[in-house]
């Protein structure tokens, strides 16, 4: 399960925001996830109530979005939101494609609360 992992870089990411400005908690973290970014929401949600514990961010929400799949076409050069299986242009059926979302996660935001 390489969401654990992610979720402890993710604690240490956070824990450096937080050590610029302390003293704070941090309330919540937000992430957006896109579709092809090999990670699955709901294991990184239960990663996360194992990787938070004893750290800055033990008392902290998780809110997950969800990225949305845009491509490229370089053919007719229109950019289209696309499936997990499938990046064909719609407009001109070509194949040859660049993707231009939905293969990432980001750390989005950190909420953090006054001590």
């Amino acid at each position: 399960m390489h969401e654990l992992a992610i979720c402890q870089s993710l604690i240490s990411q956070v824990e450096k925001i937080a050590d610029d400005n302390t003293p704070c908690k941090v309330a919540i973290i937000k992430v957006k996830i896109g579709p092809l970014s090999g990670v699955e929401p709901s294991l990184l949600v239960n990663a996360y109530s194992i990787a938070k514990m004893g750290s800055v961010a033990e008392s902290a929400e998780l809110i997950i979005e969800i990225d949305d799949i845009i491509a490229y076409c370089n053919q007719c050069e229109q950019k289209f939101p696309a499936k997990v299986n499938n990046l064909s242009c719609p407009k001109c059926k070509n194949w040859q494609t660049q993707l231009i979302s939905g293969n990432d996660m980001l750390l989005q935001t950190v909420e953090l609360d006054e001590l």
